[in-house]
């Protein structure tokens, strides 16, 4: 009489048992052939590359609705963001608006190449995040100037994480370098070397429209245009650094406001000519295809790049371009 019970508990037990077991296996197959049907995660954000286009007015780039003298970064707006309000709160010159992209921090400073900026760039806080060498992280730029950009006064960071440097002919006292020169050692540099942070500027807008040449400002427009598409199309040939690089195209600063006219041939004041420059950013974690309308602040761009990068800057005074994020 005792056995009936028993045996009834262990056959319900039993059955209990194959269908957790069939269960589980069905489970885990269906498992297998989700992840097998999910998309790939995008990549992080391992690489920032920022190319200045020095002197090239928002009105003659963004600005211009039919994009007449940038048609290749109309083409790839599609695949990345467009800022049309960023805005210097600093001075507008050459050194000044480098050093606010690099040092997140607005400060007024001697424009010949004299003064070195008083905080670290974000280069030297991503070597000193990554332990990374000298070689991955580059200054290459056309105005010899700009090797002040490489280090700071700060005594915690001078002289230290400083990144490598390709300015002018041959470093500070130079003097100024064709922009092929400039884009062909960068590309060189990219390709050998796989730097993964890198700052390119170019000169030609600038310097075109201090000789008040405006058809040879507009070419030198043209040029950047070129020369920021070939830039991108490597970076999305190249095993290295597709999708995982954030491009940001940009300016130090612009020209006056009243056309092409003399006063296109300077800069360097408040007007909306000077203040208000150009933004373009691709790459992982870009949205796509975005027109973002917010207001933004040049060292905002800093802050932005600290954000991708994963590191902290205390004295970058940007904050991040959220908008632009995906």
């Amino acid at each position: 009489m005792t056995l009936k019970p028993f045996t009834k508990i262990n056959t319900n037990s039993m059955l209990r048992f194959l269908l957790l077991m069939l269960l589980a296996s069905f489970t885990t197959g269906c498992g297998r052939d989700s992840e097998a049907t999910l998309p790939t995660p995008e990549a992080s954000t391992k690489n920032v590359i920022v190319l200045v286009i020095d002197g090239a007015r928002y009105s003659e780039m963004f600005g211009d609705s039919n994009y007449t003298y940038i048609p290749k970064l109309k083409s790839m707006m599609p695949k990345g963001t467009v800022c049309t309000k960023l805005y210097i709160d600093g001075l507008t010159n050459t050194v000044n608006g480098h050093a606010a992209i690099c040092t997140g921090h607005y400060e007024p400073l001697n424009n010949g190449g004299e003064e070195t900026p008083t905080y670290a760039s974000f280069m030297q806080y991503w070597r000193k995040a990554n332990n990374a060498g000298e070689q991955r992280s580059w200054i290459i730029t056309s105005k010899d100037k700009l090797e002040v950009l490489s280090d700071c006064t700060d005594p915690e960071w001078r002289g230290k994480f400083r990144p490598s440097t390709d300015c002018g002919n041959s470093g500070l006292g130079s003097g100024y370098r064709e922009d092929s020169i400039t884009f062909n050692n960068a590309m060189a540099q990219l390709q050998t070397g796989r730097p993964r942070v890198m700052l390119i500027n170019l000169k030609e807008p600038d310097m075109a429209g201090h000789m008040g040449n405006w058809p040879l400002y507009l070419d030198g427009i043209r040029k950047g245009d070129e020369y920021a598409y070939r830039l991108w199309d490597f970076i999305q040939s190249n095993e290295n650094y597709k999708d995982n690089t954030m491009l940001i195209i940009t300016n130090d600063h612009g020209r006056h406001s009243d056309g092409w006219s003399n006063g296109f041939i300077s800069h360097g004041d408040n007007c909306d000519g000077c203040r208000h420059i150009n933004f373009m950013a691709l790459g992982p974690q870009v949205r796509k295809g975005h027109i973002d309308t917010a207001s933004y602040s040049q060292n905002d761009i800093t802050a932005t790049i600290a954000k991708v990068l994963g590191i902290e800057m205390p004295h970058c005074d940007g904050k991040v371009m959220e908008g632009i994020l995906d």
